[in-house]
């Protein structure tokens, strides 16, 4: 199965030290280099606009070839999603006002076009130790769920792969 890396994702990742959780880091290069784990350049472009650990973005900088141009299918796809007038949301006034990177759409444009599962930490709820959509939010897992698009958190994506510590 492919993965689609959201910002937020890549962002969480810094919790996870590479000096001391060095088997999450060997398994992240190991689904690279599979090219299981892939990103789009947008994401790429918000990540060195965040105040994320040092590790972390060298990590991406080192693995720059996940993070891809949208192709035609992806811009295409992007398009459908902005036609749900409640979608067009996700993309917010401040981000419209300063025209900075906007990566949801092309990440979940990726996923579609490429049959694989987004991997996100934004919008979701936890009841019960449930992870759900927040309700009527315009979110990736809102989106994905809409365009019936697999969608996990971190957590779920590690739990996919059955990764154990």
């Amino acid at each position: 199965m492919i993965y689609v890396f959201d910002t937020s994702s890549i962002h969480a990742l810094q919790h996870f030290y590479p000096s001391v959780f060095k088997s999450i880091w060997g398994d992240l290069d190991i689904l690279v280099q599979k090219e299981l784990l892939t990103s789009t350049r947008e994401v790429f472009n918000e990540l060195e606009r965040q105040a994320i650990s040092a590790e972390v973005l060298q990590w991406s900088k080192d693995n720059k070839q996940i993070f891809t141009t949208p192709t035609n299918s992806e811009l295409q796809f992007v398009a459908t999603i902005f036609q749900v007038k409640h979608f067009q949301a996700l993309i917010g006034k401040q981000q419209q006002l300063k025209g900075t990177p906007v990566a949801d759409p092309f990440v979940i444009a990726k996923a579609k076009v490429a049959n694989a599962t987004v991997v996100t930490e934004e919008g979701w709820l936890r009841p019960n130790d449930t992870l759900t959509p927040k309700p009527n939010a315009a979110k990736i897992p809102n989106v994905c769920a809409h365009f019936n698009v697999p969608c996990v958190d971190l957590e779920g994506f590690m739990r996919l792969q059955e990764w154990t510590f």
